[in-house]
């Protein structure tokens, strides 16, 4: 005779993911971009809520202008008023006279554009 092999029963209803999923983002879109977001869902063949999920975490996106950025383009700013100054003053008294004045502000503002340089590079 045969021996029925008596097998653990299981638990009604589905198993349990093991990360479960309890929180709701709403985001508004407009009908085209509903549209653009459902055909490249589709492309990628995901719902279009994985497809935004897995962007938000696959993409990068570029913080704003800083306060220290902000200073930068101020000194820049500055300096820009001060070239165009030189240039006027070295129609009105030969450029000779000037060169100085155009080699120390080049030089600063090299340095503020490799520091702005460095620190972005940094983030």
């Amino acid at each position: 005779m045969e021996k029925h092999i008596r097998r653990k029963k299981l638990p009604p209803g589905r198993p349990l993911k093991a990360v479960k999923k309890e929180i709701t983002v709403g985001t508004r879109f407009s009908k085209i971009e509903h549209f653009v977001v459902k055909q490249k869902a589709g492309r990628a063949g995901l719902k279009p809520s994985e497809y935004i999920r897995q962007a938000a975490f696959a993409c990068t996106i570029k913080a704003g202008i800083t306060e220290e950025d902000r200073q930068f383009v101020r000194q820049l700013v500055g300096m820009a008023n001060n070239l165009n100054q030189l240039t006027k003053l070295a129609n009105q008294y030969g450029f000779l006279r000037i060169v100085l004045h155009f080699e120390e502000l080049r030089n600063k503002i090299d340095g503020l554009l490799k520091e702005l340089k460095n620190g972005k590079q940094s983030n």
